[in-house]
């Protein structure tokens, strides 16, 4: 069965890096940054950030 394998502080990804992407591609026109719907449950539902 495949299981997920344990990191230590983000050693996976680039986590400063991925957070940049998705602060260029969802931000808009008055700054305010669009959730990504995939990333709204780990974001307490939150649809936008101001």
């Amino acid at each position: 069965k495949p299981e997920f394998v344990p990191t230590l502080n983000g050693s996976g990804l680039a986590v400063g890096r991925t957070l940049v992407a998705v602060i260029e591609n969802y931000q808009n026109e008055d700054g305010s940054i669009t959730v990504p719907e995939a990333l709204r449950p780990y974001m307490g539902g939150l649809e936008v950030i101001a």
